[in-house]
């Protein structure tokens, strides 16, 4: 916050009284535009797009608007009462009674309820518009105010009203009376301290319009009228209010006769004063009692003299604020009620607020309302209509992040808020932006907190008024003429908005240039808010600003010299200079001052090489925008040095298409474009430079010419020089400048006129004796056909009405067919391009161009010429361009289809048979088409489906489609796309709705064309028959499918043998293979068939019994055995794949393993024939695989068993400690009787404690029925675990106790003479032991913490298992299915990790 010391002037701010002034001179505010210097009307006319309807905000208007009395008589039932969250807060006694309220709050906002909403932070957005409030410190009367009461014991201030003169009221009764001059002395001292000890402290002050009269409202209820001329007491009225309350507020009206008076009580009183007869009276009304609602702020409509005659002033509005609501009141001519507007819940501690101020809205100047009451301000516009009744209309809002305890207006369009920690917030009203804030806790606000709680009186108030007198200051801030007055303890501060000079002044000491530039131009725009000072119209303001804008960039340019750093990086140097140049440049343009900029600007900033840099570099985006066309020759020169010698050609060349470059040396320029391939520069410069336009292409083509002449591939530098050369030809035939812009209208036809002869000249200048006729047109045909074609194609479109252009076109026609056709250096695609060109142009309904149609003819030949296969996709698609073109009326169209057909341009004949709407045969088109004959399905389908068809068109597309269907391979691919989902044909089975016959079919098909993926496919059909199917399978011998089939089918037994016979087949035909024959892939068979029979035999062997597994599994293992059987035999020689059939032999017993007993396979293999009379030697190797198997898994379950054995032990020795611990209660008093059991009178009574820690005597639980009587014993359970899990009744199912919460006590306290009513009696001793309800829950809670699989099944089966006499550790109990075991579930897994360590 800053201070300006020294005396001020308090005269009126002339900028600020002339705001008010000139507002109020009218009400048509087009009769006043001329008059509001300070206040820009435009913006403020657009205010009437912030009106609401009133419907929106609920203030109906009515033709008879309620009473006073009314309003007066209404109960309070219907307001809402205050519900405080603490209430303490309504507690006054604590309030310090002998204080005034002196002190500021904004070092003890701890209890501060307003806090909790100070979460959000604004922007920085304050340095747009400076510093708009000026404040400085009333040092003569600050000093007065200090001696008065240390010198005449005046007391502190506690009121202040500001009009000619500053009236400050003192806590001793006095009334202090200053000038405003710049010596503020002190005109009178009112009153007297005896009096002030009669009536007590001045409460509130109010002075008239024409300052001539004071009103002093005490803190004991008296008021005075004092005359300010003569210093004399005119009126001491002790009786206008009910005795024992305070005077809050006095308020003068415009009516110098009328008063209004507002007392702690809540009630309003209106003041008659009178003369008669030389008697000074006064009469005094109610005007709203406090025992309806308590009134604590009121505002009355005040005017200027210019606004007498306004409409509104004649009803002498009165605004008041009561805890639950706004009213509006007339009091002429008589007393009416205008609106009451109800607050709605928000914090009681908030004070509410008003202000009245003149507005300009909807081209008439009306009285505004502002109230608030917490963060929201509200805004009503009031307005007379044409009958003569007051209108109240509801603004835009404003909503806040904090809350107020002051509301003014510093003018019409600019508020000054004061939140409750003090902060000031300057608000423009109708952007709602926030334009500075400002801390004044220096100032030490006086707070009117004990007038509001009447301490002068006994404090005889409601709490609810004493609340919002905490942050009351009505009394301490008072405005008047553009000016706010802040009374301190020992101080007067006076607010004032700054002069828009004084606003960048303030800046610039500041050393802020940047920003002060900134404001001045919001200035010069007419954006900047709060503005002062700025009078005239808008050409004056901006040429006021502009000066002052200029001088500080002079200024700026010299600060940026003299700060740059002398020594360092010459990086230093550049971004200095590039933080600052800029700002020069930009301003420069914006105020339009090119000479400054580049005459006194340019100069000064030359004087440092690099500053002149970037001030070069900073032009750049501007003349690429066409912002900054005329430079200076001189500018313009180092501009393009400067580029230049920063190798930054690209950037040149973009900076010389935007350039005057008359001025320039052009024959310099277009050799350095030249030399560094600037050739868009260049172009540019001799077109604008020299008007000349036949010369760059002359280069140019001198360049891309000979190399493709010679059939050379061009560069890229060259590919680009070609590309640029068609697109400047296309502009200059289009009227257009080259890179950018017009050519003037003038120069068009010439222009055209040149590039056309230029073209189409028989030879170039320094043509040779070799060179081909028309070297130009032909340079460009070869270099891109198709584009030089479109340029001409663009070009003729504009040629109409023209004789001379049709004859340039005909002319341009025939030397293109001339050069095309009569060459065969052409491809064909190039040949095409040519006459889809030609046929376009004769296709128009104006063409006048003539084209011999025996060329057309040479062209399709030349294109269907069957004897070359070369580009045959390339002719087929140049043909069909130029027939969709147009060009199909120059050729005989059966002619055309007999040659396509013999070309195999099917895309060809599709084309001509969809004009005769022969669709049948198109569908021949597309299955002679190898690319899309899988196309033709849709084709189909779009022809039958797709309305625009014919009945015999869609008959004659029917019945080719089932001529073709004959076809099995076709059928097989239209059956396959339709009903195979892996064909990502996204169609849904439900809506097709196929029967099982089709599928069968395409099944069928499958069998013959795919029979690999037979079995993949009947994965993802659904719909068919089984028995069907599998006839169909067996029919074409597909042995895999067959048994899949009967798997599904659910005959197991039959798909085994299927697979069975199969892999006996299989092996036969590898034994009788000799060694030359591929052994390698019939063992690869075999192994493949074994596979596909395991799979199946375990996929099914856990819903078999041990019976028929071992159907399944012995002839699978005799059928492995079988070729080994022969080859042991002495006679016959031994096969080269026996250890391969060995280890798949193996295989197999490792997979029965798991469904067959150990034993039983022993026994199997024994009882072989060939086995039982053999060595043992012969079956070694199966015995001992097995046994190693199945060691390793009786140690593995072994170590299994042990792991699990030291889990459960650890488990039940936690139990055991668990159960036996000890017991502390959660408290010390019984859960239900809430006494502590040490207390407790009664000596037989028992202390029960729960292992939950609930404690309780033993009587409360059996009031409240938690005993349960269970053979012979008392059970108890605790009362509150067993409410919150809602268990109304026990059960007397012991083995349901745990759901119940029924638990027994671990202690049980009593006197060591008593005996425990809880002890059972004798009874006989189980044959087991029991776990009691608690040790069953606390074992239940040990099961949940260690969830997972359950020990006690895994040693059950464990058990089962050694107590069997045949032991089969992998092969589960033969009675029962062996998944059913544990051991053979998928989540069985070994929990090898240490158990957790148990708390304590």
């Amino acid at each position: 916050m800053e201070n300006e010391p020294g005396q001020e002037n308090l005269e009126q701010n002339p900028c600020a009284r002339t705001v008010e002034e000139e507002l109020n001179k009218s009400f048509n505010l087009e009769a006043s535009l001329s008059k509001f210097s300070c206040i820009d009307l435009d913006k403020e006319l657009e205010f009437k797009n912030d009106l609401i309807d009133d419907k929106e905000f609920d203030i109906p208007q009515v033709d008879t608007p309620p009473t006073l009395e009314s309003i007066l008589n209404e109960t309070d039932d219907e307001e809402e009462s205050f519900v405080l969250e603490d209430p303490t807060l309504l507690n006054v006694d604590t309030i310090d009674s002998h204080s005034y309220d002196t002190s500021s709050v904004a070092s003890s906002d701890s209890g501060d309820r307003a806090n909790l909403k100070r979460k959000k932070k604004l922007p920085d957005s304050f340095s747009l518009h400076g510093s708009v409030m000026r404040h400085s410190l009333l040092k003569g009367i600050s000093a007065q105010i200090v001696s008065a009461a240390d010198k005449v014991d005046a007391g502190l201030p506690t009121a202040i009203a500001v009009s000619s003169l500053i009236a400050v009221g003192t806590s001793h009764g006095l009334a202090l009376i200053f000038g405003k001059d710049q010596n503020q002395a002190l005109r009178l001292c009112l009153g007297s301290t005896s009096v002030g000890e009669q009536y007590g402290a001045i409460s509130a002050l109010s002075i008239n319009n024409d300052c001539s009269r004071l009103l002093c409202g005490f803190a004991k209820g008296q008021i005075t009228m004092w005359d300010l001329a003569s210093g004399k007491l005119l009126r001491s009225i002790t009786d206008a209010h009910p005795p024992g309350t305070a005077i809050l507020h006095i308020k003068f009206t415009d009516d110098p006769t009328l008063a209004i008076c507002n007392d702690s009580g809540g009630s309003v009183f209106e003041l008659t004063f009178k003369r008669v007869m030389g008697v000074r009276t006064c009469e005094s009304r109610c005007l709203f009692s406090g025992s309806k609602g308590e009134v604590c702020c009121i505002e009355p409509l005040h005017s200027k003299p210019e606004l007498k005659d306004h409409p509104i002033t004649q009803f002498s509005l009165l605004a008041m604020a009561s805890l639950t609501k706004i009213l509006v009141i007339g009091l002429k001519p008589s007393l009416k009620v205008w609106m009451t507007f109800p607050y709605g819940r928000m914090d009681p501690s908030s004070v509410p607020l008003l202000a009245w101020h003149f507005v300009a809205v909807s081209n008439c100047v009306n009285p505004m309302l502002a109230f608030c009451r917490g963060d929201t301000v509200h805004f009503l516009l009031v307005k007379r209509d044409e009958s003569g009744a007051i209108h109240v209309t509801k603004q835009k809002h404003l909503h806040l992040y904090y809350d107020l305890i002051n509301f003014t207006w510093i003018n019409s369009r600019t508020v000054v808020l004061l939140d409750s920690v003090e902060k000031l917030h300057v608000i423009d009203r109708q952007t709602q932006e926030e334009l500075e804030t400002m801390e004044i806790s220096e100032v030490q606000l006086v707070y009117n907190s004990s007038h509001f709680k009447s301490l002068a009186t006994g404090g005889n108030v409601s709490q609810a008024l004493a609340l919002v007198g905490e942050k009351a200051c009505y009394q301490s801030i008072s405005s008047y003429g553009g000016q706010i007055f802040y009374l301190g303890t020992k101080s007067v501060y006076v607010m004032m908005l700054r002069s828009w000079r004084e606003r960048m002044d303030h800046l610039l000491k500041q050393d802020c240039l940047t920003e002060a530039l900134a404001l001045a131009w919001s200035f010069h725009e007419g954006k900047a808010k709060a503005v002062v000072g700025l009078s005239g119209d808008v050409s004056k303001r901006k040429a006021v600003v502009a000066d002052r804008m200029v001088e500080i960039l002079f200024h700026y340019a010299d600060r940026a010299l003299k700060k740059c750093p002398d020594q360092g990086k010459i990086q230093v140097m550049e971004q200095h200079f590039q933080d600052t140049v800029p700002v020069i440049v930009d301003y420069c343009l914006l105020l339009q001052r090119k000479d400054l900029l580049f005459s006194q600007m340019y100069d000064k900033l030359s004087e440092n090489s690099v500053a002149k840099g970037v001030f070069l570099e900073c032009l750049e985006p501007y003349i690429l925008s066409d912002k900054l066309v005329g430079i200076t020759p001189q500018v313009m020169k180092d501009l393009i040095v400067h580029f230049q010698d920063k190798k930054l050609m690209e950037n040149v060349e973009a900076l010389i298409v935007h350039m005057d470059i008359t001025s320039l040396d052009i024959q310099q320029v277009v050799l350095m474009c030249w030399e560094n391939r600037l050739y868009d520069a260049m172009i540019y410069v001799y077109n604008r430079g020299m008007n000349e336009f036949i010369s760059p292409m002359e280069k140019l083509f001198k360049v891309i010419a000979p190399p493709l002449n010679a059939g050379k591939t061009l560069t890229d530098e060259q590919v680009v020089m070609g590309n640029k050369l068609l697109v400047y030809i296309s502009c200059c035939l289009a009227g257009r400048a080259y890179p950018l812009g017009d050519i003037p209208e003038d120069l068009v036809p010439l222009v055209k006129n040149q590039v056309f002869e230029f073209l189409i000249r028989l030879h170039s200048v320094e043509a040779s004796s070799e060179e081909e006729v028309y070297p130009y047109v032909r340079t460009l045909l070869h270099f891109d056909t198709r584009e030089f074609l479109n340029v001409l194609a663009l070009t003729f479109e504009d040629f109409k009405n023209d004789k001379q252009a049709v004859e340039y076109q005909q002319r341009i026609v025939d030397i293109l067919l001339k050069v095309m056709v009569e060459n065969s250096d052409f491809t064909p695609s190039q040949v095409g391009c040519l006459f889809t060109f030609l046929a376009r142009q004769l296709a128009k309904p104006d063409n006048t161009l003539f084209v011999n149609r025996t060329l057309f003819d040479q062209v399709l030949e030349f294109l269907c010429s069957p004897d070359d296969d070369s580009r045959h996709s390339e002719r087929q698609q140049v043909l069909l361009e130029l027939l969709q073109a147009g060009g199909i009326v120059q050729f005989e169209e059966s002619r055309l289809i007999r040659m396509a057909e013999k070309a195999e341009f099917y895309q060809i004949c599709e084309f001509m048979y969809e004009r005769e709407h022969q669709y049948d045969k198109i569908i021949d088109c597309y299955l002679h088409d190898p690319l899309r004959e899988e196309e033709v399905f849709n084709y189909i389908h779009n022809i039958l489906s797709i309305p625009g068809h014919s009945a015999e068109e869609k008959q004659s597309v029917w019945q080719k489609a089932m001529d073709h269907m004959e076809n099995q391979l076709l059928l097989f691919k239209f059956l396959r796309s339709l009903l195979d989902p892996r064909e990502r044909v996204h169609i849904s089975q439900e809506s097709l709705q196929i029967p099982p016959c089709v599928t069968e079919q395409f099944i069928e098909l499958l069998c013959q064309f795919s029979p690999d993926q037979v079995i993949e496919t009947l994965q993802v059909l659904d719909c068919y028959h089984l028995e069907e199917t599998i006839q169909i399978t067996q029919k074409y011998q597909l042995h895999e499918v067959t048994a899949y089939l009967l798997e599904k089918k659910g005959d197991v037994h039959g798909a085994f043998l299927l697979l069975l016979e199969r892999l006996q087949s299989r092996l036969q035909e590898m034994t009788r293979q000799n060694e030359n024959t591929k052994e390698d892939i019939q063992l690869k068979a075999v192994e493949d068939t074994m596979v596909e029979t395991i799979a199946l035999c375990q996929r099914n062997s856990q819903n078999l019994n041990q019976q028929q597994r071992e159907a399944l599994w012995f002839p699978l293992l005799e059928a492995m055995m079988a070729p080994q059987k022969l080859s042991s035999s002495a006679a016959a020689p031994p096969h080269p794949h026996c250890e391969a059939l060995k280890s798949l032999t193996m295989q197999v017993l490792n997979s029965m393993a798991t469904f067959i007993a150990l034993p039983s396979i022993l026994q199997r293999i024994l009882q072989d024939p060939i086995y039982g009379k053999g060595k043992l030697g012969e079956i070694q190797g199966l015995i001992l695989g097995m046994l190693d198997t199945f060691n390793y898994e009786q140690t593995l379950l072994e170590t299994t068993a042990s792991l699990l054995n030291q889990d459960l032990h650890w488990s039940l020795c936690n139990l055991r400690a668990s159960v036996s611990r000890g017991l502390n209660p959660k408290q010390d008093y019984c859960s239900i009787c809430l006494q502590q059991y040490k207390r407790r009178q009664e000596t037989a009574d028992e202390i029960i404690v729960f292992s939950c820690g609930h404690l309780y005597h033993s009587f409360c639980l059996q009031s409240k029925e938690c005993t349960l009587e269970t053979e012979g014993q008392t059970r108890w359970t605790c009362y509150k675990c067993s409410s919150s899990n809602k268990a109304g009744k026990l059960s007397e199912n012991p083995s349901e106790s745990k759901k119940g919460r029924i638990t027994s006590p671990q202690i049980k306290m009593s006197p060591s003479y008593h005996q425990s009513k809880g002890d059972p009696p004798a009874r006989k001793a189980n044959s087991e032991p029991v776990l009691d309800p608690q040790q069953t829950q606390a074992f239940d809670q040990l099961c949940r913490l260690y969830r997972g699989g359950s020990r006690l099944a895994l040693l059950m089966e464990l058990s089962q298992n050694r107590g069997g006499d045949s032991y089969r550790p992998f092969a589960g109990s033969q009675s029962g299915p062996a998944f059913n075991s544990i051991f053979q579930k998928e989540n069985f897994q070994l929990q090898l990790a240490p158990p957790p360590v148990a708390e304590d």
